[in-house]
């Protein structure tokens, strides 16, 4: 393959985590071990240093029609509420008509916020489930997938291109881009948010590699990515939402000044070495010794005769399920609060998953693969924790300032 993002040849193998299901294909009872596997490889560029997957699952497979909702937690919807509020203070307060075109709107949880603020809003969203979804709570949506075709299909550009955890799913890569630029107004904002891969290594949270994430993004690498569709970051901030997030704004070529706070996140990343092939096998080494030190930790619980649920069914628990090797043997059920997976299995390892406002009994450990929202998780469990019911977090970010 080449590279994704610079088309450079010389790609490294950095971290193998195996033969994975695709994971967002939660399973019917009549599908269990009729999932298909696929490679789970980050390669290196040695050009422009993107980290990214070499093998690709079609986008047709894994976006057509899937079960993730925006809307499930409030912390997600806080945050997407803040970031609206930030954009439209900073740049178009005041402004008439003001436009937002949401790219992988889901289930328009960005797009409310945005509507509420006076904003003419429309989705694009390639699962057709959650575009209806959207649609019913008043939101536009069309039920396709973006790229520079639709783009200018749609004839019109908007004071605001949205792009949130959608930018390192994309197969379309190029073309997305492209059809961002075209999409955006001269004076318009681009605001991209996308797992910080620094914060990924710092985390040790390999969970978040799956097969949806084609790429995984520095602020040094992505640059690379606008810089060559005529788009330039002018300012970013590091977000706690996901274990740590860029919110980054970019517009067309130079039309907005350099925000200091961008040069520093540079540089911090610069001296961190961020960017190097070895942090990536270093983090590979990381990811090893986590497996032995989780399974030693489930072989006691167990010896203990502890029971354990797994709190959340989040897609990325099943990388770390399943390259763990984690499961009933171990794990009774996992406990989530989106019912549209009500009855369905976790793909690899065959978990079954109960809706949480259905469970009749409670565990003695709740691993906890929704670590993301470990702040929401405690909070809204503090009884369970005051009866000594143990929530282990395999992943366990440090606190980082809004």
């Amino acid at each position: 393959m080449i590279c994704r993002v610079c088309d450079f040849s010389d790609l490294e193998l950095a971290i193998d985590l195996g033969e994975h299901p695709w994971c967002n294909h939660f399973l019917k009872k009549e599908e269990l071990g009729t999932e298909p596997y696929y490679p789970l490889r980050v390669v290196y560029c040695r050009k422009c240093g993107t980290a990214q997957l070499d093998y690709t699952v079609k986008k047709e497979i894994m976006f057509a029609s899937h079960t993730y909702l925006s809307g499930i937690t409030a912390t997600l919807s806080n945050h997407f509420q803040s970031v609206a509020t930030l954009v439209d203070s900073r740049f178009f307060q005041g402004e008439n008509k003001k436009t937002v075109l949401d790219i992988g709107s889901n289930d328009g949880t960005q797009l409310k916020h945005y509507k509420a603020l006076g904003y003419d809003v429309l989705g694009i969203e390639s699962s057709t489930t959650t575009a209806q979804i959207a649609e019913d709570a008043g939101i536009n949506t069309i039920n396709q997938f973006f790229n520079h075709d639709l783009a200018k299909q749609l004839g019109r550009q908007f004071h605001v291109v949205s792009a949130s955890g959608v930018f390192f799913h994309l197969e379309e890569l190029h073309s997305v881009t492209e059809g961002i630029r075209e999409a955006l107004r001269d004076d318009g904002v681009f605001v991209v948010q996308f797992l910080y891969m620094k914060r990924i290594v710092e985390n040790k949270a390999f969970d978040q590699i799956y097969h949806e994430h084609l790429l995984y993004y520095n602020l040094e690498t992505i640059e690379v990515l606008l810089n060559r569709h005529g788009l330039s970051m002018f300012d970013a901030y590091l977000s706690p939402i996901h274990g740590g997030s860029i919110i980054g704004f970019a517009g067309k070529s130079d039309r907005y000044r350099l925000s200091n706070r961008l040069r520093t996140l540079r540089k911090i990343e610069t001296e961190s070495g961020a960017n190097e092939f070895q942090t990536y096998l270093t983090f590979a080494d990381r990811i090893k010794k986590m497996k032995f030190e989780n399974l030693a930790y489930f072989d006691k619980a167990k010896r203990l005769g502890k029971r354990i649920f797994g709190m959340g069914a989040p897609v990325k628990g099943n990388t770390l399920l399943n390259y763990f090797g984690v499961g009933t043997q171990y794990i009774d059920f996992l406990v989530e609060k989106n019912e549209s997976r009500r009855g369905l299995f976790s793909p690899g390892m065959h978990i079954p998953i109960m809706i949480e406002k259905e469970l009749m009994e409670r565990p003695d450990v709740y691993y906890v693969l929704a670590w993301n929202f470990k702040k929401e998780i405690l909070a809204n469990n503090k009884h369970l924790l005051d009866r000594g019911i143990e929530f282990y977090f395999p992943v366990d970010p440090e606190e980082i300032d809004s």
